[in-house]
């Protein structure tokens, strides 16, 4: 079983999440962008890297890999679609894997990327998911490759699980995405409180990571689409009427990205 998910700091405010095996010194690790501050890590704690879960290309999650590799002879968990090198094991939608004695399926969540994973278990101590940077807390990361529509089902997904399951995502932009949630969505009453707590944390230099999906829904406005006051918020942004969802989520991104 997983006896702890602890994040390891890396460049571009991200983390790399090391999953510590329960009795033993084996971890696994979930997009590992830098090999030097893991390779400090494992040293530190006398670890053995067993395992890596990779849930897409961009070199601030896959930077490491190779080295990583290298040095210690991982399986190395990824997109089929991607074309990284050092995958030992490609996996695709629905596709089940075996972590230390705990069941993750494979969930297909494109939109930042075309070949854009998350790993998800409900056989642990508590729900989770790895999503890399398709859901962040309070956020959501750029299309890069793929489309409004492509998002908008990937989300769905991910907020379609249980309401309890933590979700690790992988960069601290908590703060910035609240801040433009609630000039989004300034009667959201749920947004000043989670401000409050996640700046304490950031004050004590500890990570606002993870969330929960019944957070996100909360106060995540790209999760929040079919909420009839940040649509209309919206719609003043954009100077439209907004006809669906989706047209609301893609008005949206694109409020974000000209920030």
């Amino acid at each position: 079983m997983i006896e702890k998910i602890h994040p390891i700091p890396a460049s571009m405010d991200s983390y790399i999440w090391a999953i510590h095996r329960a009795e033993s010194n084996q971890v696994c690790l979930v997009d590992p962008g830098d090999a030097d501050v893991v390779q400090e890590y494992l040293k530190l704690n006398k670890l053995q890297l067993t395992d890596i879960l990779v849930t897409h290309h961009h070199p601030d999650h896959v930077g490491g890999l190779m080295q990583l590799k290298k040095d210690h002879n991982p399986r190395v968990i990824g997109p089929k679609s991607s074309g990284i090198d050092g995958i030992t094991d490609f996996v695709t939608e629905n596709d089940s894997i075996e972590l230390f004695d705990c069941n993750f399926t494979v969930i297909e969540v494109p939109g930042r990327t075309l070949d854009h994973l998350a790993f998800y278990s409900k056989s642990t101590s508590e729900p989770l998911v790895f999503c890399g940077d398709t859901l962040f807390a309070a956020g959501c990361e750029h299309l890069f490759e793929g489309t409004a529509e492509m998002i908008a089902a990937s989300l769905d997904k991910l907020a379609d699980l249980p309401k309890e399951t933590s979700v690790y995502c992988t960069h601290e932009y908590t703060l910035a995405n609240l801040a433009f949630a609630k000039a989004v969505d300034p009667l959201n009453g749920a947004l000043g409180f989670r401000t409050i707590s996640e700046q304490y944390k950031r004050e004590l230099g500890l990570p606002t990571l993870p969330s929960t999906i019944s957070q996100e829904l909360r106060t995540n406005p790209f999760l929040r689409c079919d909420d009839d006051v940040l649509k209309k918020s919206v719609e003043t942004h954009a100077g439209r009427k907004l006809n669906s969802r989706l047209d609301t989520l893609t008005e949206l991104r694109l409020w974000k990205d000209g920030l």
